[in-house]
């Protein structure tokens, strides 16, 4: 047996951010696409750490060792582990980011700094520091204060120092870069060339009309960043409403304990201990010296300057066909399933769904389940007109949506003023199903309708994430829906479901019992097989059934985006296990589950991932595929990725991306290619012929 068991859930997440910086570092991808990556990776590195990083080190600080928890290794191993590898890749990201920038030269685009300021550009960026810049500009002087300031996790600042010309004096302070400016400055062009800079630069540029009533020989600015614990500490008291315990642990959330500091490794050694002695930070914390720039998240805003040719071509969103946008969706749902497939399929869909039901005066009510929603939501104005023509609208919105709770807070209010019947969840579990039924008065009886989906109700991630989502008429789905809500309500009663299967009650056992059944075929010689696709797979007890059925004789075959803490391909383990990841251009987000079953195969939907917090800890949905095209669709896609030679990189003890090779066999991109297979689907539909009506 091999002697190492699963992978550590954290530095599988940072192989799977390492897989989005090999996207910035591919040249075949393009070049404002690459700053794009540089820009998620730099997020999704602020999320890890004010989340899994900070839960790790609360762990390290309480005493406990943490094993148990984190696979065989101490949560004191594990921070230092972790520190040690963000380094390397802070390290690979600067070069990255330096090569992208190389090659936007040799395409007309320059990103210069103070230095590189032109004359005829002095003149512009003046009046753009007096006219835009300067009145957003928070600057506070640190030596004479009685208390430190807070610094937010959200945002960077340039750590001055300034050496005074009496008595050499050394004054600091700290100027806060703001968020309502965007990060970067486009500047008139000049012979075809296009130049940006970034407002940390005009800022450094103006230094000496900021500081002009100090009596200094020289100043400095370097750049600083902290990261904070994102932990939510939820009041306990009774007579505080969940909205209001909420929206109070949101403002606590920017004096969390910090948990990551970052530093231009230029600053002076003075100012460091100064920030960091100030600051309170210590060795158990992540000190991380880093580049010139920080919060390089804002390189997913970069723009894109007119240059379309330097980004990938946008692929419109198909239609689904039998389908129509122009005509009664109720209707044509009453007749079969159909399912939505996006980005590649229009998104709206969904919300032509919601605002059909908002005026059928049919539709006697909506219940719907919301987790993170868009900036402006056309889910929200939908449900409200449907509360103004008289429908019971019941909304399920989750307030502990990580990072979303003030959006979503503010979403809730403004639902309650306008008479939506709000539920705020359940103590000790999060929301995570994505459901949605109405109800119907159809030839004087009540009739359901709805939708079931992998992904958020969201017309902004919808672009860019892949999430498919079932809308269906089968009363025994819909009904099993319908007691979800009632679970909502009335949560000490735990109810059966006859179709659906639902966290965190009968989601592990049931996965369980398949997964079993698949390993009762192999040892019986029947055909078998176990295809999942998922975000993240961790829960080490479905680990060890896989490794069980692998054992057996099932052959398994893994899609997993993200953390993957099973190790596929061992001898003895797991040698009937393959597992990938695709990233690329959209983020794979669905939830696929199927299951051979000697020929008559089950296909699921999810809500959830394999991991503990989604088995046990939330309400999820799994719901199972009876259409049998829709059946065949999903298996298609599943077969379309496996088939990818680009963008697919295998799991691995090694935790090395090694991508998936080709094997002589010509390019096969998986996402260009399930795009092809709907556009298929579409061209097919032209070509029949169609009934009159």
């Amino acid at each position: 047996m091999y002697e190492q068991k699963y992978i550590d859930r954290e530095k599988s997440w940072l192989a799977f951010n390492a897989r989005v910086l090999q996207e910035a570092a591919d040249n075949t991808v393009p070049l404002l696409d690459r700053l794009r990556f540089v820009g998620i990776f730099s997020n999704n590195l602020d999320e890890f750490f004010r989340v899994r990083y900070a839960a790790i080190r609360r762990l390290s600080l309480s005493g406990i060792s943490g094993e148990k928890y984190l696979g065989g290794v101490s949560a004191h191993q594990l921070i230092k582990d972790i520190t040690e590898i963000v380094i390397q890749q802070q390290s690979e990201s600067l070069r990255i980011l330096g090569n992208i920038e190389t090659e936007l030269e040799a395409e007309n685009i320059l990103i210069i700094n103070e230095d590189e300021i032109t004359p005829d550009q002095e003149c512009f960026l003046k009046d753009f520091f007096d006219q835009k810049l300067s009145p957003e500009l928070v600057t506070i002087i640190l030596n004479d204060l009685a208390e430190f300031p807070i610094l937010k996790d959200t945002l960077g600042y340039l750590a001055v120092r300034l050496e005074m010309n009496t008595n050499d004096e050394v004054r600091y302070a700290v100027i806060e870069i703001p968020k309502t400016i965007n990060r970067f400055v486009v500047l008139p062009s000049h012979d075809d060339k296009h130049y940006v800079i970034l407002i940390d630069d005009v800022i450094r540029y103006n230094l000496k009309n900021i500081f002009n009533i100090f009596d200094y020989k020289s100043v400095s600015a370097h750049m600083i960043k902290i990261t904070r614990d994102a932990q939510l500490d939820i009041d306990s008291d009774l007579s505080k409403s969940m909205l209001e315990k909420i929206a109070t642990s949101v403002k606590d959330r920017r004096i969390g304990e910090p948990v990551r500091f970052i530093y231009d490794n230029l600053i002076e050694e003075d100012t460091l201990h100064f920030f960091l002695d100030k600051m309170k930070i210590v060795e158990t914390d992540s000190i991380i010296p880093g580049g010139r720039y920080h919060n390089r998240r804002d390189y997913m805003s970069f723009p894109n300057l007119g240059r379309y040719d330097l980004l990938y071509k946008p692929n419109e969103p198909l239609p689904i066909p039998g389908l129509s946008l122009g005509g009664s969706i109720l209707e044509k749902i009453s007749k079969k399933d159909y399912l939505l497939h996006a980005p590649y399929q229009s998104f709206s869909y969904l919300t032509k769904f919601l605002r059909e039901a908002a005026l059928d005066p049919k539709v006697t009510s909506i219940k719907i389940t919301l987790y993170r929603l868009a900036k402006n939501s056309q889910i929200i104005s939908s449900l409200i007109n449907a509360a103004k023509n008289g429908k019971k609208v019941t909304v399920q919105i989750e307030l502990q949506a990580r990072f979303d709770e003030a959006s979503n807070i503010s979403y809730a209010e403004q639902m309650q003023t306008e008479g939506i019947e709000l539920i705020f969840g359940i103590k000790g579990l999060k929301v995570h199903s994505k459901i949605c039924v109405i109800e119907r008065i159809e030839e004087g009886k009540s009739r359901r309708y709805g939708f079931i989906s992998t992904g958020n109700f969201n017309e902004s991630t919808a672009k860019i994430y892949t999430d498919v989502t079932l809308f269906t008429c089968h009363q025994g789905i819909l009904k099993d829906i319908s007691k979800i809500f009632e679970f909502f309500d009335i949560n000490y009663r735990v109810h059966r479901y006859k179709h659906l299967i639902v966290s965190p009650h009968y989601t592990r056992t049931k996965f369980i019992k398949l997964i079993d059944r698949e390993i009762l075929h192999a040892l019986a010689g029947r055909k078998t097989h176990i295809k999942l696709k998922m975000n993240s797979l961790s829960d080490f007890k479905m680990i060890d059934k896989l490794y069980e059925a692998s054992n057996a004789g099932v052959k398994i075959q893994l899609q997993v985006r993200g953390i993957c803490s099973l190790i596929p391909g061992i001898p003895g383990m797991s040698e009937n296990i393959e597992a990938i990841s695709i990233v690329d251009n959209y983020l794979e987000h669905s939830r696929v589950y199927i299951f051979g079953n000697a020929g008559l195969t089950e296909v699921y939907i999810s809500s959830a991932d394999f991991m503990t917090r989604n088995l046990d800890g939330r309400v999820e949905v799994t719901c199972p595929i009876y259409d049998l095209e829709i059946k065949k669709e999903l298996i298609d896609n599943f077969n379309i990725a496996w088939k990818g030679n680009v963008k697919v990189r295998y799991h691995s003890y090694k935790l090395d991306n090694k991508y998936k090779p080709r094997n002589h066999h010509a390019p096969f991109r998986a996402q260009l290619e399930t795009y092809k297979y709907y556009q298929n689907k579409v061209s097919v539909l032209e070509q029949v012929p169609q009934k009159i009506n």
